[in-house]
């Protein structure tokens, strides 16, 4: 796979690059309507700027395409990447137009009229419905479009690669390309993480469905030292050793498999001792913490407790290396924080590798105000780390491997 890096070497200055970024940025939908500064966590916008002032430094001729939430395949107003680009060009120190659509007139003569250095962000590609149609040929044709706005293409959209889309995967057979720095950086880490782990590895998982993780599970188990589990997904886990769990999230589908895997684990599965329960899912719930042993029947259980945290410390305080992907709470609410805090906190600690595996554990560390330089890695793309890790083949790295 040939990097971006490479590339620079052969010469680009002159030369229009067309950059996938992964700018799926949230939005407070509320302050993009009174005008104000809407993007509440620019982390991905951050993790672009390397690749990207690296090439406008070698004067190449940026063009970048992303996406931005889930847009109808057609012009929507609120998933527009305006806010985007007003950060971007901030980030970058210079100027970054938006071009009015994706890959028609005016994103042509933009990208037509750029300078060396310059950079120009195309419209939302997701307002093309072709971008992520099944149908090869329909990409194929959206595809065609954005490489005639390239000479070359670089993949650094992590986020995006386990997708098949047109600007990630067709893309790549149209244009000589290379990875970002941002994808370089996530495969080494994801690479670290499955063929040579330092041992202890300790793998941490929360979020609220078992389902979602199933197969990650099933990868890594026979790879880590300890799995510790926390979020709603615990509960179908607490479910299958017997435990009454209240009104908590429960997949009843999913107990036979949990407890499958409890078995098969041995003392490798680690769940929690403690949860914090409360009637219901408010700011101003009255809280209580109880052993998953006596969980009320009208309580749900929104975080893990202080001795889980604690006991989980304890796994995390000996490892060399550690992977975590999914809150232990519903974090977004201040009573139900602490768990995913320690946590947090504990990997961060770690004397080794710790990775973030991106999603709402990347989203917990900034939201909680900690020391993003304190992790060895933080993943911006939960989706895509958690189907490497499952040994799945990614289209978009698939493409830049040809």
């Amino acid at each position: 796979m040939r990097s971006v890096d490479e590339l620079i070497a052969d010469g680009v200055a002159g030369r229009r690059v067309l950059v996938r970024a992964d700018l799926n940025v949230p939005l407070d939908k509320a302050r993009l309507r009174e005008g104000a500064a809407a993007i509440t966590d620019d982390g991905r916008i951050r993790a672009s700027v390397p690749t990207i002032q690296a090439l406008r430094e070698a004067g190449a001729r940026v063009v970048v395409a992303a996406h931005l939430g889930r847009p109808a395949g057609e012009p929507d107003p609120q998933y527009s990447l305006a806010p985007v680009a007003a950060r971007l060009g901030e980030l970058l120190g210079t100027d970054v137009p938006l071009a009015a659509d994706v890959a028609g007139p005016d994103a042509t003569g933009r990208a037509a009229e750029l300078a060396d250095g310059g950079v120009l962000l195309l419209e939302n590609v997701r307002f093309e419905a072709a971008e992520t149609s099944k149908d090869d040929a329909v990409r194929g044709e959206l595809a065609d479009r954005l490489a005639g706005l390239a000479d070359l293409y670089v993949d650094d959209a992590f986020g995006a690669v386990h997708r098949k889309h047109a600007s990630v995967y067709d893309i790549a057979q149209r244009l000589p390309h290379a990875a970002g720095r941002l994808v370089a950086r996530e495969l080494e880490v994801l690479t670290r993480l499955t063929e040579s782990p330092e041992r202890p590895y300790v793998v941490v998982l929360g979020g609220s469905k078992v389902s979602d993780k199933l197969a990650v599970i099933e990868a890594l188990l026979p790879k880590v030292d300890t799995l510790l589990v926390g979020g709603g997904m615990c509960f179908t886990f607490l479910a299958a050793q017997g435990h009454g769990v209240g009104k908590s999230l429960l997949e009843a589908d999913q107990v036979d498999t949990c407890r499958r895997l409890l078995a098969e684990a041995g003392n490798r599965i680690v769940l929690p001792l403690d949860v914090v329960c409360a009637p219901e899912f408010s700011a101003d719930a009255e809280t209580t913490v109880v052993p998953v042993e006596g969980i009320p029947d009208g309580q749900m259980g929104l975080d893990v407790g202080p001795r889980t945290v604690e006991l989980f410390g304890s796994a995390l305080g000996d490892a060399r290396t550690v992977f975590w992907n999914g809150p232990m709470g519903v974090f977004e609410l201040a009573p139900f924080q602490a768990g995913t805090r320690g946590i947090a906190q504990a990997v961060a600690a770690v004397d080794g590798l710790s990775v973030v595996g991106g999603g709402d554990s990347a989203a917990a560390v900034r939201q909680l105000g900690l020391d993003e330089a304190a992790y060895g890695h933080i993943s911006t793309g939960g989706g895509a780390s958690l189907e490497y890790l499952e040994g799945r083949q990614l289209p978009g790295l698939a493409a830049l491997a040809d």
